[in-house]
């Protein structure tokens, strides 16, 4: 497994402002969950977005990377969204991605931490929370998760309430209900 991990949530903290552009490479596909959008850099996938339009997924994508070119490029993430799709279908066989995480140091804390939640477990924010510190708050496992751009390969949708109810899940409460389903069928 890579893992690429920046200071900055728009660019490494090695690029320096005169650096080039970087290019990030997307595409596309329909799964069983509704609309996937794939987004890859050199160093790995800096995205996973599920929702039911690809062009608001395109329109999140732009916000998020302001200052990247981005190219609609399907050749290039074809087997990364291969994955994706296959994981939707079949979670019991994981879901191994070269990532490359951008956000601040305690959001790419609390998304390496939940890569550790097997598949079919779920855990409430405030046992997470314990796990990554004894003074990491519900409340900022629970904003972390929300500003996880990389659906499925940072399983977010793992997290709960401490009663077992589901939180809010920026891809939609039903996809969270539905991926926890399919989990738990293994």
């Amino acid at each position: 497994m890579n893992l690429m991990i920046f200071e900055s949530a728009t660019q490494p903290a090695s690029r320096s402002a005169d650096a080039a552009i970087e290019t990030i490479a997307y595409g596309t596909s329909d799964s069983a969950l509704g609309q996937v959008l794939v987004a890859r850099s050199n160093d790995g996938v800096c995205a996973v977005l599920l929702g039911d339009d690809p062009d608001d997924l395109k329109a999140y994508i732009a916000t998020r990377l302001p200052k990247a070119r981005l190219c609609a490029n399907d050749a290039a993430v074809r087997d990364d969204l291969a994955k994706v799709t296959r994981f939707i279908d079949h979670p019991a066989q994981g879901l191994h991605l070269p990532l490359d995480m951008r956000g601040t140091y305690f959001q790419r804390l609390v998304w390496e931490r939940l890569r550790t939640i097997p598949v079919g477990r779920t855990v409430s924010y405030s046992e997470f929370g314990r796990w990554i510190s004894p003074y990491a708050s519900p409340r900022a496992v629970a904003r972390a998760c929300a500003a996880n751009p990389i659906a499925l390969a940072i399983p977010c949708h793992r997290v709960v309430r401490a009663d077992g109810d589901l939180a809010g899940y920026r891809w939609g409460i039903e996809r969270k209900r539905e991926l926890l389903r399919r989990e738990a069928a293994i």
